[in-house]
């Protein structure tokens, strides 16, 4: 398993100036970790915002550019419902919009686990219990995935 980073800090090299450019870099160095392995699966893992606090449920983005990515997105989406019986997101194409998601040569899906402007849904983010199930929602969805043979 690689880890594209463990907390909330850009990756850019060294020396690089002006935070577009930091930005640009950082994205740059995360798709080559995302890229380098021969054969991998990416679960990009995030925390959703919006205006209006009356949203909630996770969602999963997938893109084109790996054919496996949709059926990866589908079997996550499924999973959550099981956490979120009341969640009824689909799963959406992302465009270059989505970097790391349009660009990863192996099937990947940006999740988003929730919506922090949701002050209900805020609180579960941040108890470790929930961040437990969320993990393991994942991991099922995952290992769901690669016993559907869809991996191959």
């Amino acid at each position: 398993m690689h880890v594209t980073r463990d907390t909330d800090r850009s990756i850019h090299d060294k020396g690089i100036e002006g935070i577009a450019n930091q930005k640009s870099s950082d994205m740059d160095n995360r798709l080559a970790i995302l890229n380098e392995p021969q054969n991998a699966v990416c679960i990009s893992i995030h925390q959703n915002q919006f205006t209006d606090p009356k949203y909630s449920g996770a969602q999963m983005f997938f893109s084109d550019s790996n054919d496996r990515s949709e059926s990866l997105a589908q079997m996550l989406q499924t999973q959550f419902q099981m956490l979120q019986p009341q969640n009824s997101r689909e799963i959406k194409r992302c465009g270059k919009e989505l970097f790391l998601c349009y660009y990863c040569k192996h099937p990947m899906v940006m999740a988003e686990c929730g919506f922090l402007s949701n002050p209900e849904e805020a609180a579960l983010l941040a108890s470790e219990e929930y961040q437990h199930k969320v993990a393991f929602t994942l991991y099922a969805g995952l290992m769901q995935w690669l016993a559907s043979g869809a991996a191959a």
